[in-house]
């Protein structure tokens, strides 16, 4: 599966917005999509009209680019959304949203997805006590994710159990034990990036 390798805030430029891919770098002046907002390359300061086509597809892109995900997985989170009772767009950023390196990020244990991604790729959790090693695991409501009990006394793990991070309602995270449980199916309103997901959809539908 192909990877970007290169320097991630460009990706950002591209989209024209941030898509909080380096953790706290994102948050204080060192970010450099807030000096170079314009499109990386030497024609990214030109302005150019976009067609519906191009705009639906930089949609589609963004979304891509904030969870993490190639193509065909991005495809395939469509393609099950649109099989599933309610509104599409919001059914697929749901799953997206409830991925184990998601759920990971949004209870603050990794300072970004990707990050969050490397740490479930190392075999550091569990869920319902049985070790998950695949970021793209779908939680359910009920489930309870844990930090593998030999992996506790990490000092990554340690400082965690100190930070205080604001969870989305539809997540639980005690701290000082490194737990969490899924309360609810996230809705639309609980997802705070801007994403115009009715876009994506008339883009896949055609």
């Amino acid at each position: 599966m192909a990877t970007y390798r290169e320097a991630k805030c460009r990706l950002c430029r591209r989209e024209g917005g941030k898509l909080f891919l380096k953790g706290e770098k994102c948050y204080n002046g060192k970010c450099p999509f807030e000096k170079r907002p314009m499109a990386p390359g030497q024609h990214g300061m030109g302005r150019k009209k976009v067609s519906e086509y191009g705009q639906q597809l930089r949609e589609k892109q963004k979304v891509k680019r904030i969870y993490g995900v190639q193509e065909g997985q991005f495809r395939s989170y469509y393609e099950k959304a649109d099989r599933m009772k309610g509104i599409t767009g919001e059914n697929m950023l749901s799953l997206l949203e409830r991925r184990l390196d998601n759920v990971i990020f949004r209870m603050g244990i990794g300072v970004s997805r990707a990050q969050s991604r490397q740490l479930v790729n190392h075999g550091h959790f569990l869920v319902n006590g049985k070790k998950v090693n695949v970021p793209s695991y779908i939680v359910k409501v009920g489930d309870v994710v844990t930090v593998k009990e030999s992996k506790t006394s990490n000092k990554y793990f340690e400082a965690v159990k100190s930070t205080k991070v604001n969870t989305p309602k539809w997540l639980e995270f005690e701290p000082e034990k490194l737990q969490g449980k899924i309360l609810a199916l996230p809705v639309r309103e609980d997802i705070d990036s801007q994403i115009s997901e009715h876009m994506i959809v008339e883009l896949y539908s055609k």
